[in-house]
């Protein structure tokens, strides 16, 4: 039953294989189990790859089969229709097209198969690629928010500085009117005179308005601050609203991507072993010596065209033969007076009656 199922597979005539020897139908099994397996590889494969981009089990492995079942059907058709010929270079010329045929099946199957053998190695390039992604973002949209910040710090420092440059005066018409109580400086007078009372009064203003700037400073500062702090929030939340794209960042082709990055040797010994398994159905049909199932078949072809080409050469006879029989019968009736006769009248009869219904049309038309 197994071994039916293989022959199968391999696109070979079941009932002419019967006929040959056991020897022959095992050699057609094998190639057939190889055509069923690379199928059954490719499903795995091409649900992988399916899988890592809708993220759907269900549909991964309905459009699998499909693909599973598209190889499998290129590959029988590959092998059943290569046929041995007494030349090497001339089966090697007819499988060319097919060799080049399976090296592509054989790239598109091994590539998602790699991607899962190496799937933590992958992994770990893209968490890097994630984190520098991360990075950039950050850095990319603080340029959109830096400069605004940046000003309104600077607003701040100057508001400070006015309140120092203030707090600077205050105090040097503190020391003003304190070294002329104590007769150090000014008028030199000890005591508490006139020019003190002066000095002083400037001082209790210069203190005032500096209680006064403080107190309006310390609004702005505080409006200003808080506007930073929205901005800080604003800026946390973009990146956090950005951050689940950078995230996501691990599908097909991101992965494909990743898995270049890495030694390439691993990934080319994977491939050639798959393009081993795709070509090996082909490789045994060009290596392997005429067959009796090959002889067979060459024989019932050969039977088949001899059989096309005696039909083909029959019906050209017939049609040659019913020709000249034809040709000879209109010749001999060229010399019957009696049928020249009959056309003869028949064709004075036509013309009479043409000649009539031209008349009765040109009679109508004057009238």
């Amino acid at each position: 039953m197994l071994q039916r199922f293989f022959i199968l597979c391999s696109g070979a005539d079941s009932e002419l294989l019967e006929t040959c020897s056991k020897g022959e139908q095992n050699k057609y099994a094998g190639i057939g189990a190889t055509v069923f397996f690379t199928a059954v590889m490719a499903f795995i494969a091409s649900s992988y790859a399916l899988y890592t981009v809708f993220d759907a089990i269900y549909a991964a492995l309905f459009f699998g089969a499909i693909w599973g079942l598209l190889i499998f059907n290129l590959d029988r058709f590959i092998v059943s229709t290569i046929k041995k010929r007494n030349s090497f270079k001339s089966e090697l010329l007819q499988a060319a097209p097919r060799i080049i045929l399976a090296i592509i099946i054989a790239i598109v199957i091994s590539k998602p198969l790699e991607m899962k053998i190496f799937e933590k190695e992958i992994n770990q390039v893209l968490l890097e690629q994630k984190n520098e992604l991360t990075l950039a973002n950050q850095e990319q949209l603080a340029l959109q928010y830096s400069p605004k910040v940046d000003e309104l710090n600077q607003t701040i420092s100057v508001l400070k500085t006015e309140i120092r440059t203030k707090e600077g005066e205050t105090n040097a018409l503190y020391d003003t009117y304190i070294s002329e109580a104590e007769g150090t400086a000014g008028t030199k007078l000890l005591g508490k005179g006139p020019v003190y009372e002066e000095k002083r009064e400037k001082h209790d203003a210069a203190l005032t308005e500096l209680q006064n700037l403080k107190t309006s400073n310390a609004e702005k500062i505080s409006a200003i601050e808080l506007q930073i702090a929205n901005l800080d929030r604003e800026y946390a939340g973009v990146v956090k609203d950005s951050q689940p794209i950078i995230d996501g960042f691990d599908g097909l082709m991101a992965r494909i991507t990743a898995l270049d990055e890495l030694p390439w040797l691993p990934s080319f010994f994977i491939f050639l072993l798959f393009l081993a398994i795709e070509t090996s159905p082909i490789i045994a049909k060009l290596l392997a010596p005429k067959g009796e199932y090959d002889i067979k078949l060459e024989e019932s072809e050969s039977i088949l065209a001899s059989w096309v080409a005696q039909k083909v050469t029959q019906r050209s006879l017939i049609a040659s033969t019913d020709n000249d029989i034809n040709q000879k019968i209109y010749e001999d009736l060229k010399g019957e007076a009696e049928l020249y006769g009959y056309k003869k009248k028949k064709a004075e009869e036509l013309l009479r009656l043409q000649a009539d219904t031209f008349h009765d049309i040109q009679v109508k038309g004057l009238k």
